[in-house]
C-alpha cells in the first residue's frame, strides 16, 4: 500500500448519464469534483487510478490516488513544485511521475499565451515513490537539464518509455525502470510524445507532428528554444518497441493526441477535435491500428480526452469537462464499456 500524504473523499462518486450516441459507455460515474483533474490511469490490479489534480488557480498539479468507486482519495507526491504523467510501477509496488520539485519548491510560472495555444516545457525529470519503513522512499530517475516527461510502463514492468528534449528535439525514449540505459527511439524533427506499449509489448503508440515546410520547422525551433510547444496539430503513430517501423495511423487534422491501445491491442483509443480543429470540444474516438474503422465515442459538447481502458477491457477511464460547476473544470470519469457488434 502506498504511504498516505493526504487523504480525502470530496464526494461520492455520483453516476451520471451517458449522452445521446455514446452507446459503448454505461454505468457512468463521476469520481472527482472541482479543481482540475486529468491523466487518471488504472493500477495493475485496475482497482486503483493515479492521476493529476491542481486544487486552485494558484496552486500546481500534484499526483493522487483513488480507488475505482471513487474512495480513498489521497495524494502521493510531495505536494512541491509541479508534477505531470502518474503512473503505477509493476504490481502496484510504487508510483513514478514527473516533477519538478529538484528546481525548487514553488510553483513554476505559466507559460507566454501572447503567443497562442502552447504548452510549457518545464525542466521536469522522473521520479519514483516506494513504499518504506516509517514513510516513503524516493528516487530521482533521470537527471536531464531539461523536460523528461510523458512517462508510461511497459507490461512486463522493466522499461519506461517517456518524452525527452535532452537532443534538443522532443522524442521519445526508453530506459531501465531504474533510470539505466537509456536510448532514443524517433528521430525525426518534431513532437514525438505520449507513449503508450501495446498490452503484448511489441508496439507502442504516440501522438505525433513532425513540420512539413521551412516555416513550420523554424516556427517549431524557435519554440522549442523557449521551452514551448504548440500542441494543436498532431496524428496517432506507432512504431515497434525498439523505435523501428514508424507509421502513422490516423490523418484526420486537426489535434489528435492521448492513444491508448485496447486490451485487445487490435484498437486505438485516442482524443480529438479534428471535427473543428479551432475548438476545445474535444471527443474519444476508437480506430483499428491499421487505421480503418474510425468510431465516435463521445458526443458531449465539451472536452473529453486522457482515455485509457482497464487491464480486463471492462472499464473506460478518462477525464471531462462535462457537469462542471465552473467553466473549464475537468474531472475524472469512469464508465463501464461495452462492446457492440
Amino acid at each position: 500500500m502506498l504511504p498516505i500524504f493526504f487523504a480525502a473523499l470530496l464526494q461520492a462518486a455520483t453516476v451520471v448519464p451517458a449522452d445521446s450516441g455514446e452507446g459503448h459507455l454505461t454505468n457512468i460515474r463521476q469520481l472527482t469534483f472541482g479543481g482540475q483533474n486529468a491523466e487518471a490511469y488504472f493500477s495493475h490490479s485496475g482497482r486503483q487510478l493515479i492521476f493529476q489534480r491542481q486544487e486552485s488557480d494558484s496552486g500546481c498539479d500534484q499526483q493522487y490516488v483513488i480507488n475505482v468507486d471513487g474512495s480513498g482519495l489521497r495524494r502521493v507526491s510531495s505536494g512541491l513544485g509541479r508534477t505531470t504523467c502518474g503512473y503505477f510501477l509493476a504490481g502496484d509496488t510504487g508510483v513514478f511521475y514527473a516533477s519538478t520539485v529538484h528546481v525548487g519548491r514553488a510553483c513554476p510560472p505559466r507559460p507566454d499565451y501572447s503567443l497562442g495555444y502552447v504548452w510549457a516545457l518545464y525542466d521536469y525529470d522522473l521520479y519514483a515513490t516506494v513504499p518504506a519503513p516509517g514513510g516513503e522512499q524516493s528516487r530521482r530517475l533521470t537527471r536531464n537539464a531539461g523536460y523528461d516527461a510523458e512517462g508510461t510502463l511497459s507490461p512486463d514492468g522493466r522499461t519506461i518509455v517517456f518524452t525527452s528534449l535532452r537532443d534538443g528535439d522532443l522524442d521519445i525514449y526508453a530506459m531501465n525502470v531504474d533510470g539505466t540505459n537509456p536510448r532514443r527511439l524517433t528521430r525525426t524533427l518534431g513532437y514525438d510524445g505520449g507513449p503508450f506499449f501495446s498490452p503484448d509489448g511489441k508496439h507502442i503508440v504516440y501522438r505525433a507532428w513532425h513540420p512539413q515546410t521551412a516555416q513550420d520547422s523554424a516556427d517549431y525551433v524557435g519554440l522549442i528554444q523557449q521551452n514551448l510547444v504548440r500542441p494543436t496539430r498532431m496524428e496517432i503513430w506507432v512504431m515497434d518497441a525498439d523505435g523501428g517501423n514508424p507509421h502513422q495511423v490516423t490523418k484526420l487534422g486537426g489535434a489528435n493526441f492521448a492513444p491508448y491501445f485496447h486490451p485487445d491491442g487490435r484498437r486505438i483509443i485516442f482524443a480529438s477535435n479534428h471535427k473543428n480543429p479551432r475548438s476545445r470540444n474535444f471527443d474519444l474516438f476508437l480506430i483499428n491500428s491499421d487505421g480503418m474503422g474510425l468510431e465516435q465515442l463521445t458526443t458531449n459538447t465539451e472536452f473529453d480526452a486522457f482515455p485509457m481502458f482497464s487491464p480486463d477491457g471492462r472499464r473506460l477511464v478518462w477525464a471531462s469537462n462535462r457537469h462542471g460547476k465552473a467553466p473549464g473544470e475537468t474531472n475524472i470519469f469512469i464508465a463501464d464499456w461495452v462492446e457492440r457488434p
